[in-house]
């Protein structure tokens, strides 16, 4: 079987040791972690965890299965493309010589980004998309010559979902 991408959220307990049990749990079964997002939600007792890892679909099933047996994990589920809305942020700073000042803003305007800071001799870009989106920023920025990159990884919300969790929202 051919593995793919899977991107896992998990609203888990907003405490110590949470995000080492997880990770633990993939480093012992030899499983990669390719981005990796937490933050706390509206309920400042849950955290969102985000994980994305490529597996195949026995793999993920299994993944998925150990990682609800963790105390502490709420829920978790696999976002398919289809039924999520997926965003990654980069801060991207390019070499900024005055030949290439006006492609680089032209650059950033096409892809809806934005400088967020200006130097002597470099910008630095915020761009948000999806995974090609930044891919394809990168590739036309390289040439006039990317300093330094920093990638937030997948973030994911399930489109509409059918039933909202209470303590996700903070109801009783």
């Amino acid at each position: 079987m051919t593995e793919e991408k899977h991107v896992l959220s998990m609203l888990v307990d907003n405490q110590p040791g949470v995000l080492s049990r997880i990770a633990g749990l993939f480093s012992g079964k030899g499983f990669n972690i390719e981005s990796l997002c937490v933050a706390e939600t509206i309920d400042p007792l849950v955290s969102r965890v985000t994980i994305v890892t490529k597996a195949n679909l026995p793999l993920i099933e299994q993944i998925e299965k150990q990682l609800n047996k963790l105390i502490n994990v709420i829920k978790v589920r696999e976002l398919k493309a289809k039924d999520s809305v997926q965003r990654e942020m980069a801060l991207i700073n390019v070499r900024a010589k005055p030949e290439h000042r006006a492609e680089i803003l032209r650059t950033v305007d096409i892809f809806r980004g934005k400088v967020v800071d200006v130097g002597p001799e470099d910008y630095t870009i915020e761009v948000t998309g999806d995974e090609s989106k930044l891919s394809a920023i990168v590739k036309l920025l390289k040439p006039i010559g990317i300093k330094e990159i920093a990638r937030t990884g997948i973030i994911a919300l399930q489109r509409n979902p059918n039933k909202i969790d209470n303590k996700q929202l903070n109801c009783k």
